[in-house]
């Protein structure tokens, strides 16, 4: 299947790019944005719509395939690349990457997109284009973008459908009681990004826990989801980053979310990779001295596959998340997922609210083809959009996957 030309459309992102730096400065709410200057560079404001990148490759056929450029909510921070500017994100792909493109003719993904993974763009590129190359190739095999994944990485997987995980966004009670209603398996992530939300002894986030599990036996009796809250490295702050204490409270609140298991991601931010890894193997290791089975779920300072193998080899996680955008290339998804599995640890094929449709269904194959433990449901904050992008890509995979040929 040649490649005869290329576009690029710059197209709106699922939700906002926030300024993480600001937020936990303590900017204030001013509505739904916040009030002041932003800190971080790339951002005109503290809150701004999220931009996209829609990259169409025109076959010889006369068919078109796409994948969007998208990076996430929390840019700039954390070791990963600026928040996304589409229109300069349009000037490279109708540059330097179109000249590689066109003619290019692909029958599989691996091979060009290990080739063209190398080229230093921003990471919002490597992902769009990657998913485009992607399609093109199922389009050729007249197969599902996750059958061909899984046969050229060879992952031994069985096709079925990844554990659904949302996020509730600002509105974390009623964002919380939708998960409940529609049996969500992994909920509700919470947005705890400030010491204002968790509280300044973490009291607020634990009594908003001790809610989830009462209000869960009210809506959903007997279902049994996995609590997994994001902390944005708050808990390191309210603690004065003594790792002890952190342990301490994360038992306790395990103990105060039973029966349901709880995963905390980010709780402490080590300020680079080496501090991060140092800082969640010791939080990991006290833990399981104090008997917890709270689990660490590691993301910022974890950007690339030597980032999630260095954070493996050094026990320093229970659950990886790999965050699509950040990795580029859906190549490096592939690669990431794939050593988590490997290391025994829980593949979490996450990503961005700040994404779109389509990179949201491309990325629900990858997740199948390589037996993730969770998939985010995405993009957006609104809950129900993201599970019917993701959970309906996934039955739709099954529908075709499954069909006699």
């Amino acid at each position: 299947m040649r490649i005869t030309d290329v576009l690029a459309v710059p197209v709106r992102g699922g939700f906002f790019t926030d300024d993480q730096a600001a937020i936990v400065a303590g900017a204030p709410h001013d509505g739904f944005g916040y009030a002041g200057a932003p800190l971080t560079p790339g951002f005109r404001a503290i809150r701004q719509p999220a931009q996209a990148l829609s990259v169409l490759l025109v076959l010889e056929d006369g068919s078109v395939e796409h994948g969007d450029c998208a990076a996430v909510q929390y840019s700039g921070v954390g070791g990963r690349d600026p928040v996304l500017d589409a229109v300069g994100a349009r000037d490279v792909v109708l540059g330097p990457l179109a000249d590689e493109l066109r003619g290019r003719d692909v029958t599989g993904f691996r091979d060009v997109a290990e080739e063209l993974a190398a080229l230093p763009v921003h990471t919002a590129i490597g992902y769009g284009v990657s998913q485009a190359l992607l399609a093109v190739a199922a389009r050729a095999q007249r197969r599902t973008m996750a059958e061909v994944v899984r046969d050229e990485w060879a992952t031994g997987v069985e096709l079925a459908a990844v554990p659904l995980y949302a996020q509730s966004g600002d509105e974390r009670r009623t964002g919380a009681e939708k998960m409940l209603l529609h049996g969500v398996d992994v909920l509700p992530h919470g947005l705890f990004n400030s010491l204002e939300l968790i509280g300044t002894d973490g009291s607020r986030l634990a009594d908003y826990l001790r809610w989830l599990v009462a209000r869960a036996g009210e809506l959903a009796p007997g279902a049994t989801p996995r609590l997994h809250v994001d902390v944005y490295g708050t808990l390191g702050l309210a603690f004065g980053g003594d790792v002890g204490a952190v342990a301490a409270y994360l038992a306790a609140l395990g103990e105060a979310c039973a029966p349901f298991p709880l995963a905390v991601e980010h709780p402490m931010d080590g300020g680079s990779r080496d501090g991060q890894i140092a800082a969640m193997a010791a939080l990991r290791a006290e833990l399981a001295r104090l008997g917890s089975p709270v689990q660490v779920v590691v993301d910022e300072w974890c950007n690339t596959v030597d980032d999630v193998r260095a954070f493996l080899a050094a026990g320093a996680a229970d659950v990886v998340q790999v965050k699509t955008p950040d990795l580029g290339s859906l190549v490096h998804t592939v690669e990431a997922l794939l050593a988590v599995r490997a290391a025994g640890a829980a593949a979490f094929c996450g990503g961005s609210c700040a994404e779109t449709d389509r990179s949201a269904q491309v990325t629900a194959h990858v997740a199948m083809a390589c037996g993730a433990s969770q998939v985010l449901a995405k993009p957006g904050m609104g809950v129900d959009e993201g599970l019917m992008v993701v959970g309906n890509e996934m039955a739709r995979v099954l529908a075709l996957a499954g069909r006699a040929r």
